[in-house]
């Protein structure tokens, strides 16, 4: 029997040039907006804007970002990913280049909110359409090394701010960032596709099927049928028990990544499966149950010319996501989780001044928190290397520990206690900010990867910018920090509450179904 070969993401190779390529720019975009005060915050004293305008910029930084990111999807379609990357990358330069002669409040708003905005915004969904594209099964501990790399960078960045003020002044501070900045094109350049580097391996699924020998076709099928793909519809239940075991479980193997084993959250059919067929239905990575773009039917088929300006905009921006259940609870699971977060180291050095902390120890504890969020990058890393385990679930657990923990947080005072609350929460931070866009690789299908994070992105900005002022005001009317965090703490249970009730939902009417298809037979 003569053995054909198929193409595989290399799982490495290039895909670690694709994470340093990644860092290059995240270290300065993620690192920009904390340093944002120290950088700016003498010119902008000295021009009488101090603190309104640092809201307001970087507020409009996130709106240009948002915005960049809900295009980026349709953008990758049109012109390519990398392209857009370089884009991206090109104006991420040029605005910092251009923050060199600002001279207004105006001046800043243009170069870092708005060019470094959608330069950043067309940088991050390339990274990671470009990350998901090169891994499957090692997602995880790759991820987590690109993000040990961004944490390191973002430790340091404050620091080498700080002695390039002292050094070579304001403006001599901001031509180095530029030069630094540039790495931005570098690494969008890294970005290759992934078809430049895919691995040619011996495909073993045709002797699968062969040694299976399953009958006809009990329905028709007009579409091509995909020989990876075993569909319920194609065998009848009494064909598809003739599989072996053995032949299922080295074709579920195939998709026993990272990615396979985070769909839990797609919807399974199993309405004409048998049970035997369903671990191997519920693994695999297609859009079938997801998006239904590969299956046209002449019924549904509406020329260009007659279509809505409204079903225009839906196509073009892949809206139908938001008729999908779960992918509206990740969204805003991780949206609130995200700002929870934001907003809650935020707060906690002003909350430890308000206890009498001075700056020294202040900037202890919370250089303690950030060691330990650079060491859990690596435990992951390290730990993803023998432990394969859905990336949803990790952000879960990150976010339900993180409830915890900020209740402890909020019954100490002392400094050996506050250092050693503040070193759980930055340890568990990670979870929460590693995973982030391995969840939305793992639900959803890769032709619509780049769409439904840069929706993710527009929501999420959305979102912060309607409860972030809500929760400021909340805290210049109380003057209570403790119910502030309570609060913080609520929109993190918001991310935690509802996934567990979905797995709940999810896997009880999984067995349902499964019950039922075996009483029938």
């Amino acid at each position: 029997m003569k053995k054909g070969t198929r193409l595989e993401p290399p799982d490495g190779g290039w895909g670690i040039l694709v994470c340093v390529g990644m860092a290059m720019p995240f270290v300065s975009g993620l690192a920009a907006l904390p340093s944002f005060g120290l950088v700016f915050g003498d010119f902008l004293k000295s021009i009488g804007a101090e603190t309104s305008a640092i809201a307001f910029i970087t507020s409009a930084f996130f709106c240009a970002f948002s915005f960049a990111g809900l295009f980026s999807g349709s953008l990758f379609n049109r012109f390519g990913v990398r392209a857009i990357g370089l884009t991206g990358g090109i104006l991420y330069f040029t605005g910092c280049l251009m923050q060199i002669f600002v001279r207004s409040t105006l001046d800043l708003l243009i170069a870092f909110s708005l060019i470094q905005g959608i330069g950043f915004g067309l940088i991050v969904p390339t990274s990671y359409t470009t990350f998901n594209n090169y891994f499957v099964k090692k997602r995880v501990m790759w991820m987590s090394f690109a993000q040990s790399l961004i944490g390191l960078g973002t430790m340091f960045y404050p620091v080498l701010m700080q002695k390039f003020l002292e050094w070579y002044g304001f403006r001599g501070c901001l031509a180095v960032l530029a030069a630094i900045n540039f790495h931005a094109v570098l690494g969008m350049l890294l970005m290759q596709p992934v078809e430049w580097h895919m691995r040619r391996l011996p495909d073993n699924d045709q002797e699968m099927f062969e040694n299976a020998k399953p009958p006809q076709p009990v329905i028709a099928d007009n579409t091509q049928e995909d020989p990876n793909l075993l569909s319920p519809l194609t065998y009848s239940r009494k064909s598809s028990q003739k599989l072996s075991r053995e032949n299922l479980r080295k074709l579920s193997s195939r998709s026993s990544s990272i990615a396979s084993l985070g769909n839990w959250s797609g919807p399974v059919i199993v309405s004409d499966a048998s049970p035997q067929m369903v671990n191997v239905l519920g693994s695999r990575r297609h859009s079938t149950a997801i998006s239904n773009k590969s299956m046209p039917t002449s019924n549904n088929e509406v020329s260009d010319d007659k279509r809505s300006v409204w079903q225009i905009i839906v196509d073009f921006l892949d809206l139908t996501l938001m008729k999908k259940p779960i992918y509206v609870n990740i969204v805003l699971g991780i949206s609130f989780a995200l700002y929870s977060d934001i907003a809650f180291f935020t707060l906690q050095p002003l909350y430890m001044f308000h206890l009498g902390y001075d700056k020294p120890d202040t900037a202890s504890i919370i250089a303690i928190g950030a060691a330990a969020d650079l060491g859990s990058r690596v435990f992951l890393a390290f730990l993803a290397m023998f432990i394969q385990m859905p990336s949803r679930y990790i952000y879960l657990a990150g976010a339900f520990f993180t409830v915890i923990s900020r209740f402890v947080f909020l019954t100490v005072f002392d400094f050996k206690n506050m250092a050693i609350i503040t070193a759980v929460m930055g340890f568990l931070r990670t979870w929460i900010h590693v995973p982030l866009p391995l969840v939305f690789a793992e639900y959803l299908p890769k032709d619509r990867f780049a769409t439904g994070y840069g929706l993710f992105m527009f929501l999420q900005g959305n979102i912060m910018f309607v409860i972030g002022p809500a929760v400021g005001y909340l805290r210049d009317m109380t003057q209570d920090y403790v119910l502030t965090f309570h609060c913080l703490n609520f929109f993190m249970a918001l991310c935690a509450i509802p996934w567990i009730l979905e797995i709940i939902f999810v896997k009880f009417r999984r067995r349902t179904k499964i019950g039922a298809i075996s009483e029938s037979k």
